[in-house]
């Protein structure tokens, strides 16, 4: 083997494996956020697009022109400009061509570009593209040096670092992309309304984001749909750059034959692919979760038309649809993160006016550099028609020189003082030139010339000229794609946001009788109907009952432990009553060392008395102990070493409270107070020992109690009757020895 020479040995450098690691890294972040997933706030596009667009107008795809194979763009843009795999570029390719994904479609395909179902589009060998008007736009003034150009990645061409953008794209067809710690989200907007804003701004550059959200009242989507999001939302969205929109579908009302109806969706929400919509309706629909609806078909054509079946013809449409709504896509939030790439090539995230500020800003640039550009062409054709009026005015001189002289361009020079661009200009004229009539036009274009030189230079002096020039190039922007042309007309209609419509529980859920079984091991499960004969229930083996409780599949379950803590279960999110269920602590965050006091069916309106085995307790309201997650909510505080011991209807006139030491004590309710949390206050004082068990009685109906299977009821009470807080007496002659009323 070879030894090293000292060269290569000098180029090994010893570097720390965490500092190579975090400078590889940070070129790869570098180069996702700038070269793949943020677009220039100046033409809103990613490089890819930029790339698409650029090589379909040297390809010469122009909207008068006849297709190319969508293979042959992919391929020069892959081999010219965007080093990238071919999938990824035909996929972006496809995108700028779906009229349901783009609001104004950069590419007119001819072929299968996919569906709003969600289906693939054909190969890149099938179909066919060319460019749009839109796209066209964004392209203009290429050729008047109005952006900066590049060396392509392989150094042999060239390339525009932007697009001259006449078009507000950014906020026109919106953007999206994920890099590394950060993220776009921008929602198409309507260009008629863009261009309103965008000269309000320029008449007032301090406009509030309050008057350039009048004239842009929210995103217009290309699929339709009715934004409902409030307008304060919206205002602040566009003033922070951050935020998002409520998005519905749309629907009406068909009357039907015999006074029946049905419901018809006729635009679906953006980026929602509708076969998927309808299969999970249709997954809802059989699992029993939306009650109201009766069937769900898909009769769209060209058109989207989603027809939804009530069961009955009594059921309320609004509440369908509100059902709907909250189980399904027909109503989705659309997120806004203008996180974009500012003129310098930043990544920050834009408010609505920074936006709009970020283009018109754009547009002024390339109005002076074209404007500059424009000036070095008619200076140039200016001097070349100065040597053409000469030579007219010294015509046989100058053909004498040209004749008769082996090197008549420096004669020439220096005979008629000419520059060396008009001796190589006269010597390169055509003979059917030298006319009368020519010389006519030449000196007609030279005084258009003249005074168009004259105007632009007045132009570069002139910064307000220059504004109205762009407002007025804006609106002929706004005349070609806005609100009057049937591609400008807005889709999205700006709704109200929806009024709370009380949807019950049962349109949610269909109603229908289980048993809910718990067994003492803790495992949990909703058999079907209502048992009346529990001893066919099998459990594990070592297991047994420890609740039965009879209740509907629309029903809550309201789960007390001796942490003090309530839990909230749908009944119909309890697994089925196929196996032995699954362990309740699972679905609640319940600790080892802690057990459930009870389980109750919830029951509206209703209050409940809660005590720990201190004796202490108070009476809540059901309503205020509902949990919205698994950890419960925290209402009788337990201190250490005590535990919850008690949840019991308050139904009644008087509690009674046994201890572990076996006294009975009855007071009247009255004396409890009723609190949403707390320790509470005492119920009954012991020497030893604490609370064991607590119920609410009607004292006419006596106090009763369970005595094996049977139930005994005491109605001469007035011995055990006495105030809260003192110790009771010993119970009555056949109160069971566990000292629990049940």
């Amino acid at each position: 083997m070879a030894k090293p020479t000292a060269t290569a040995v000098a180029e090994i450098r010893d570097t720390p494996l965490s500092e190579a690691l975090g400078q590889r890294y940070l070129s790869y972040a570098l180069s996702t956020i700038m070269s793949r997933s943020l677009p220039d706030v100046r033409d809103g596009l990613k490089p890819v697009h930029r790339r698409l667009l650029f090589a379909m107008r040297e390809l010469r795809l122009d909207p008068q022109q006849g297709f190319k194979k969508c293979a042959r763009v992919v391929g020069d843009v892959i081999g010219k400009y965007h080093p990238h795999g071919d999938t990824a570029v035909y996929d972006a390719l496809v995108r700028l061509a779906q009229d349901f994904a783009a609001r104004y479609p950069m590419v007119d395909g001819q072929g299968n570009f996919g569906n709003i179902d969600g289906d693939n589009p054909a190969a890149m060998r099938y179909t066919e593209a060319r460019l749009t008007e839109v796209a066209q736009t964004l392209l203009e003034e290429l050729d008047q040096d109005a952006v900066d150009f590049r060396p392509t990645y392989d150094g042999e061409g060239q390339e525009p670092v932007v697009l001259p953008a006449a078009f507000p794209n950014l906020l026109a067809n919106g953007a999206a992309g994920i890099a590394v710690g950060m993220a776009t989200s921008i929602p198409p907007h309507n260009a008629g309304e863009i261009c309103a804003a965008l000269q309000h701004l320029i008449k007032f550059p301090n406009a509030t984001i309050a008057k350039l959200a009048e004239l842009i009242p929210g995103p217009d989507f290309p699929t339709g749909g009715v934004l409902v999001e409030g307008r304060d939302n919206i205002i602040e969205a566009y003033a922070t750059g951050r935020g998002g929109f409520r998005l519905r579908a749309r629907w009406e009302v068909e009357k039907l034959k015999g006074g029946g109806w049905q419901a018809v969706v006729t635009e679906i929400p953006y980026q929602v692919a509708k076969s998927r919509l309808i299969e999970k309706i249709a997954e809802l629909l059989q699992e029993k979760k939306l009650a109201m609806l009766g069937d769900v078909r898909d009769e769209s054509t060209t058109d989207v038309r989603l027809v939804l079946e009530p069961k009955s013809r009594n059921v309320d449409a609004a509440v369908l649809m509100e059902s709907l709504f909250r189980q399904t896509d027909l109503e989705t939030r659309v997120p806004l993160n203008m996180n974009v790439l500012d003129a310098d090539g930043t990544p920050r995230v834009m408010n609505l006016r920074e936006v709009l500020r970020a283009f018109l800003d754009h547009r002024h640039v390339v109005l002076v550099r074209r404007t500059k550009h424009r000036l070095e062409k008619i200076a140039h054709r200016l001097e070349v028609l100065d040597g053409y009026l000469v030579a007219y005015l010294n015509l046989d001189a100058v053909i004498r020189i040209i004749r008769s002289e082996d090197e008549p361009k420096p004669v020439l020079m220096k005979r008629f003082k000419l520059t060396d661009l008009q001796a190589e200009s006269i010597l390169n004229m055509r003979l059917r030139s030298l006319r009368k009539l020519e010389e006519m036009e030449i000196k007609g274009e030279h005084k258009s010339l003249s005074q168009e030189q004259k105007d632009l230079k007045a132009l570069l002096k002139d910064e307000d000229g220059r504004w109205k020039t762009i407002a007025g190039e804006i609106g002929e922007i706004a005349k070609k794609f806005g609100g009057r042309t049937a591609l400008g007309k807005r889709r999205t209609e700006i709704g109200e946001p929806p009024s709370e419509v009380v949807i019950p529980l049962e349109a949610m859920v269909e109603r229908e009788p289980v048993t809910v079984v718990l067994s003492q091991k803790g495992w949990i499960r909703a058999m079907k109907g209502h048992i009346e004969d529990a001893s066919g229930i099998a459990y594990k083996e070592g297991d047994s009952e420890r609740f039965l409780l009879r209740c509907e599949t629309t029903d809550k379950l309201v789960v007390f432990g001796t942490n003090g803590r309530f839990y909230t279960l749908g009944v119909d999110k309890l697994p089925g009553g196929r196996g032995h269920g699954e362990p309740l602590r699972l679905m609640i965050e319940l600790g080892n060392d802690q057990d459930i006091v009870d389980v109750l069916v919830r029951k509206v309106g209703r209050k409940l008395l809660v005590a720990s085995s201190d004796g202490r307790g108070f009476v809540v309201p059901e309503d205020e102990v509902l949990a919205q997650t698994r950890a419960g909510k925290q209402v009788l505080n337990v201190a250490a070493p005590a535990e919850a011991r008690v949840c019991a209807p308050a139904e009644g006139d008087m509690v009674a409270v046994v201890g572990e030491n076996r006294k009975l004590l009855l007071f009247p309710l009255e004396q409890l107070p009723e609190m949403t949390r707390g320790r509470g206050i005492t119920l009954q004082k012991y020497k030893q020992g604490g609370l064991n068990d607590a119920k609410v009685f009607h004292q006419a109906e006596g106090l009763s109690w369970k005595s094996g299977d049977k139930t005994r009821t005491e109605t001469d009470i007035k011995d055990w009757i006495g105030e809260r807080a003192q110790a009771g007496r010993l119970p009555p002659q056949g109160f069971p020895r566990s000292n629990r009323f049940g």
